[in-house]
């Protein structure tokens, strides 16, 4: 039996594309003959799922992963090519598992992913088997995990069948109080989904950001002939509304009875039980934000299969 050497996988790799695991295994089975283990991964796919890499894969899915003390949760966007097959049992499956295992291993970043084991072989690998499996390219383009401080908690939201995923998490000042706000620490997840906050509170938003809402302000306010002696006292005023505009915890709660903010509602909650609480951090993923979407042509995709 030939030997198979590390030169000969990275030469079949460079070749067809497909992962370095597959192209061991097909050099293996070809017995070191580079033409078959070609016509091996042909048989199998993989060796047309280096060629979808290039394609555009705007569509897809979020999920979410959530552990069982509610202290950690994990979210991820999955994207493929089609919203066709962005609804298939095995996307979605795959998705979901995905996002488990980022969950359960902490994994801080897509790099991290791709080289994680997964199952059998390296994450990699797995998804370039799934791409010539489905027939579309397949990329995780970003994941988050949120890790609840002492005495905290995360909650999570899934909107329009993966459309739009959240997670929330909340510092309590003791246990008691964190189990008193999971029902509102959940519409908030869902008022975040619908109202797309870009900051957490105005704390958190940069200087150089507030710095530039300052200066627009002040510019409109005198093109508006407002006296400029008065201007610097109309500005914070400006600024408030643009608080309330892009920061979640400033933002009108979409589910309040009465007009309150995020911030006000989730504190009149905790304070039923004589607790306190504060939001701390969250995450908000939408499938395709900031992508151009090309669209698929079916005539056309069916005519290069045949070709």
């Amino acid at each position: 039996m030939a030997k198979v050497t590390a030169q000969m996988v990275k030469a079949l790799r460079n070749k067809t594309g497909a992962g370095m695991l597959d192209c061991k295994k097909a050099l293996v089975e070809a017995e070191g003959n580079e033409e078959k283990a070609i016509e091996i991964l042909r048989k199998k796919g993989l060796a047309k799922a280096a060629k979808k890499a290039d394609r555009n894969a705007a569509e897809g899915r979020i999920e979410l992963a959530l552990s069982e003390d509610n202290r950690q949760g994990a979210l991820v966007e999955v994207n493929c090519e089609t919203d066709f097959v962005a609804k298939t049992d095995e996307f979605v499956e795959f998705a979901t598992e995905t996002v488990r295992f980022i969950n359960t291993n902490q994994i801080s970043d897509v790099n991290t992913l791709l080289n994680s084991q997964f199952g059998e072989g390296i994450f990699e690998e797995v998804l370039k088997t799934k791409i010539a499996k489905i027939g579309e390219n397949i990329i995780v383009r970003r994941l988050g995990v949120i890790k609840a401080p002492e005495n905290g908690i995360v909650t999570g939201y899934l909107h329009a069948g993966g459309r739009v995923g959240v997670l929330v998490a909340a510092q309590c000042d003791k246990s008691e109080t964190c189990k008193a706000i999971r029902g509102i620490l959940r519409d908030i997840a869902m008022h975040i989904a619908a109202m797309k906050p870009i900051y957490l509170s105005p704390e958190t938003v940069p200087a150089e950001v507030i710095e530039k809402e300052r200066e627009i302000a002040r510019e409109q306010l005198l093109k508006e002939g407002k006296p400029a002696k008065i201007v610097d006292k109309i500005i914070p005023g400006k600024l408030k509304k643009f608080y309330q505009e892009v920061c979640l915890t400033d933002q009108e709660f979409v589910k309040a009875e009465k007009k309150e903010s995020v911030k006000e509602a989730l504190e009149k909650v905790g304070k039923k039980v004589g607790g306190s609480v504060q939001l701390v951090e969250f995450i908000r993923f939408e499938v395709g934000e900031g992508l151009v979407k090309t669209g698929c042509n079916i005539a056309e995709e069916v005519s290069k299969a045949l070709s």
